[in-house]
């Protein structure tokens, strides 16, 4: 079994991974998400697809958001930290600066490159719950808050973040039920983005579970069976989600959410069982450890240089269904602007204060 690995104690902080102590493959899942992210866009925004069209979005969206705030959930945890209110709000002042300054900034910049209208669009996208795209940071900022209120009252009582997890779910469940919980469509829920939070704490305190309890998750990872029922899961759960239907009412979205946490728990079992190649001694380790640091930059960045590909999406919609010519079309396109990215990236870090107050880098 692995030992017990070394965790950053501020998740906040995102340096390249260099110690064999820490856990190298996290960062390159995160890199791993963060193309299925920017691909996901290509094939949205670039080739004009849809979920109702495309073979790839109704599939990639099932778990590249889930895996991104699972391992946010995962880092957050500090095991020698005391908590108290004074450290709590110091927390959330880092939080703010690094999460919403540089998000209103990009947010800004793509609208002024993007619309032509400024303020409307600027108004409209504040209005949304996915404010133009830029919703995740803001987002992963009430989850933090969430979870600083929740590790004040624990103070070591794990089954207070549990009872959360179960009740974050339930949340989740009522999202999904618009004739029995209308009011999630009012202003308040599309303008704080509560909506979207509502759907995804689960995965954070998930992932925040795993790491209280990470040697006993390590053992159900290795049993023999574990794996084995985690894909069957996740296939029946998939085909009753995307063909059978056979599910009515208030038990239609259970297959969808069992699909969700099957295929983020293969992907993580299957980054930590193939570790060996994504460690800073293989290329593709690098690589995706050094994609993995850098997703804030890229995500404030890959609104901005998205290509307009609509003849692909054309093309695409006119040869259907071909699921894998879909996603690696939509995966080439997003390398491609990722390399830009972090390109621009490098360039803005050569001044102290982008660095610091566009990327929360000191």
């Amino acid at each position: 079994m692995e030992t017990e690995p070394n965790i950053p104690t501020d998740p906040t902080e995102s340096k390249p991974v260099t110690s064999s102590k820490k856990i190298e493959w996290l960062d390159a899942m995160r890199g791993f998400t963060m193309i299925l992210v920017v691909a996901y866009h290509v094939a949205q925004i670039s080739f004009g697809e849809n979920e109702k069209t495309s073979t790839s979005l109704p599939f990639l969206v099932l778990f590249r958001m889930p895996l991104f705030f699972f391992v946010s959930g995962f880092l957050a945890y500090r095991a020698q930290f005391q908590w108290t209110v004074p450290a709590a709000l110091r927390l959330t002042w880092k939080k703010i600066k690094v999460q919403v300054i540089p998000t209103l900034v990009f947010l800004c910049v793509f609208l002024t490159l993007w619309r032509t209208d400024f303020w409307a669009a600027f108004l409209r996208a504040l209005q949304s719950p996915t404010k133009g795209g830029y919703w995740f940071t803001w987002v992963l900022l009430q989850m933090f808050l969430i979870y600083y209120v929740l590790c004040l009252a624990a103070r070591g009582r794990h089954w207070i973040i549990w009872v959360a997890w179960a009740l974050s779910i339930g949340g989740y469940e009522t999202t999904y039920l618009p004739r029995v919980f209308s009011y999630y469509k009012d202003d308040f829920y599309a303008f704080s983005s509560l909506i979207q939070t509502m759907r995804f704490l689960q995965f954070f305190l998930l992932g925040n579970l795993v790491r209280r309890h990470w040697a006993r998750v390590q053992q159900l990872f290795d049993s023999p069976w574990f794996f084995p029922a985690v894909c069957t899961l996740a296939f029946v759960c998939c085909a009753e989600f995307f063909r059978w239907h056979s599910l009515r009412a208030a038990w239609v979205n259970l297959p969808r959410t069992l699909a969700m946490y099957s295929l983020l728990l293969l992907v993580v079992m299957f980054f930590r069982h193939y570790a060996s190649w994504f460690t800073q001694q293989q290329g593709a380790g690098r690589a995706l450890q050094f994609i993995g640091t850098r997703t804030l930059d890229i995500y404030l960045l890959h609104f901005i240089l998205l290509p307009r590909l609509p003849q692909v999406g054309v093309w695409l919609n006119a040869n259907r269904p071909n699921f894998c010519v879909d996603v690696v079309l939509a995966v080439v396109v997003a390398l491609v602007v990722i390399g830009f990215c972090l390109l621009v990236s490098q360039l803005l870090r050569v001044s102290p204060f982008f660095k610091l107050y566009l990327f929360g880098r000191k």
